[in-house]
Order: C-alpha cells, then structure tokens, then sequence
C-alpha cells in the first residue's frame, strides 16, 4: 500500500471535498460531494452522538445512495449546514426524484466548537449559509489544518483540525479518510511532542518524529481542554471511502472497522463524552478482486484514518483568540 497522488480522500475519482469557515465565529464546514450519488454507511461508538439522517443509511433501509456528507462545527446548530447543502444540490436539479419533487439526500454529523473561543453570538444561525458555500467550493483538493469543520476543533492538549489521507491497495483500489478531529482524548503522548499515531506515519507526513520511546504510556489523562471548556464538549467525526464496489452492508462493516484508527489516534477514544462517528462511501468504480479483500480494505481505512488525525492536528495554525496552542507552537525550535 502507498498513498495515492494528493494523500487524500479526493485521490478517489469522482469525489469533491468544499469547506468554509467563519474565522470570526471560530467554526466551520466540510462537504463530501461525487459527480454521482455514492452509497453510504456509518458506524457510531462515541456516547454524544450529534447526527441528521444518518438512520436511511442502514444496510435494511431503503435508501441506496446519497449525494453528500456533511462535517460540521456548531453542536446542533451545525446540523443546519445539512440544510443548506441540500439547497445547493437543489439548485442544480440534484437529488432523489419522486414525481416532480427532488430530494437531496445529506446525511451529516457535528463537532462540538460553541466554547472555541469564537464569537457565538449571532441572532439567526450561520451554518445554512456556511454548509451551501461549502458546498459550492468543492473541488478535487484538500486542504488541512484550521479549515472547514476542523477551524474550531479542540484535543485534550492543543488544536484540532480537519485531516485526509490515503493509500492505493496493490490490487489498485483507492482507500480514504477525511476527519475533522475534535477529541475528548490526547492525540500526542505526554510532552505533546511525539503522535500516538506516529507508528503508521508515511514519509514524515505529520512531524517524522516517530514513536514515543518511552513506555508505559496512556495512564496520564491531562487536558488542557477539560480545564478551559466542558467534559462533553468534544467528537472526531470522519468519512473514510473507496472506489471499489461495496453495498451498503460492506461499507458499514468497513466504517465499524475505521474505528480502530480513531483508538490508535486518540487516547482515549470513544468515551462517553465523545460523538465518534464513521461514515463510509463507496463509489463503485472497481470491483472486488475476492470478497476477502473487503477486510483488507477496513484494514486501509483504519490506517487512514489514524493518519488523517495526526495530519490535521500536525497542520493547525494558530489564530487570535485560540484557547489551546497547536502542536507547531508547542514543539517551535528555540
């Protein structure tokens, strides 16, 4: 396995990523768009879920495809850039048709940022407008760090951020990750200076510091930012994807297995207080050499999307107003 063209989810032919931002309210949004309708899944393990519509993708109902996924700040009230990335794809005649009516179908899911340190204190809700600019700015790259969902995130030591990565399997499918990266948890071992995710690192994509060479990690459970916000005031929230063609059982079976690469990112992960999500698209371009290869595939995505993680944290930039440093600040050469 190696990383496609750009390390990231839009190395997959045929997917779009857009985000916008509000620097400002400290918050944004990132849409995953196709030039099709892509089947989809999700698989949630984290206690504080915050989600629209995510029920349809179950494998036993009957919504085959979707048009777009939805990351964003804002709690709840970033749920509402749903809304307005349905009122982009409307415009240009996207969506399920029944009769005359069309229906964009955009599961998506929230970060919690409200305490980022940004002004909140608008008078009607900004996420409609960020999530159709979002939409309308997709293109075939993919910027990371303080962007789109990413811009308020939070870890428990330093900025967050929105994250992509990628690997080509040998049979030559595409497997991908895109996570805006939030976490109750540390993302960095104690002295935040070396990734938990260091050991999947490829060609120094997030530091090429390497693994912590102490031992007896994880038992220490500082945070910054249960110090400056709330216990409950977190997520990593993600989109992994491939070109091969899965339905939607598989693609759930392979956003349940992404999970292991939020774990090995994170620690800890999947707490109570976090709403760790996974959805997985598939857009069918490829096909499946044995039915075997969709554990490999699982597999992939769970490396890309530790990956992703350490990436976006990696490439937060600092920003008036911050309540935590990023990793950049915290390891400066002096």
């Amino acid at each position: 396995m190696i990383p496609g063209p750009q390390n990231s989810i839009t190395d997959i032919s045929g997917l779009k990523v857009g985000n916008a931002q509000d620097d400002t309210l400290k918050s944004g949004v990132t849409v995953l768009t196709g030039d099709a309708p892509f089947t989809a899944s999700v698989s949630v393990l984290g206690g504080a879920p915050g989600t629209r519509e995510t029920d349809l993708l179950a494998p036993d109902k009957s919504v085959a495809a979707v048009d777009a996924l939805v990351l964003s700040g804002g709690s709840a009230y970033g749920l509402d850039a749903c809304s307005g990335v349905v009122e982009g794809l409307r415009a240009i005649g996207r969506g399920y048709r029944v009769g005359e009516a069309i229906i964009p179908l955009v599961p998506g899911a929230i970060i919690f940022d409200l305490l980022s340190g940004g002004d909140k204190d608008w008078v009607s809700s900004p996420y409609p407008a960020l999530g159709r600019a979002a939409y309308e700015a997709a293109t075939t790259s993919t910027p990371i760090g303080t962007v789109g969902a990413g811009t308020g995130a939070m870890t428990a030591m330093m900025k967050g951020g929105l994250g992509t990565a990628s690997l080509v399997l040998d049979s030559g499918i595409t497997v991908a990750a895109l996570v805006a990266a939030n976490p109750m948890g540390s993302v960095t071992t104690p002295g935040e200076k070396h990734f938990w995710a260091a050991p999947y690192e490829i060609e120094g994509e997030f530091g090429g510091l390497g693994p912590d060479p102490n031992t007896g990690l994880g038992r220490s459970l500082a945070s910054r930012k249960l110090t400056a916000m709330l216990e409950r005031a977190n997520t990593t929230i993600a989109i992994v994807a491939t070109d091969a063609a899965l339905d939607k059982a598989q693609c759930q079976r392979v956003a349940i297995a992404a999970h292991d690469g939020i774990a090995r990112a994170c620690v800890p992960a999947h707490s109570p207080g976090d709403g760790d999500l996974v959805f997985s698209v598939a857009t069918g371009t490829k096909k499946m050499s044995a039915a075997s290869e969709l554990g490999v595939i699982g597999h992939a995505a769970a490396l890309c999307l530790t990956r992703a993680i350490a990436r976006g944290v990696h490439a937060a930039v600092p920003a008036p107003n911050d309540l935590l440093p990023t990793w950049g600040c915290l390891n400066a050469k002096t």
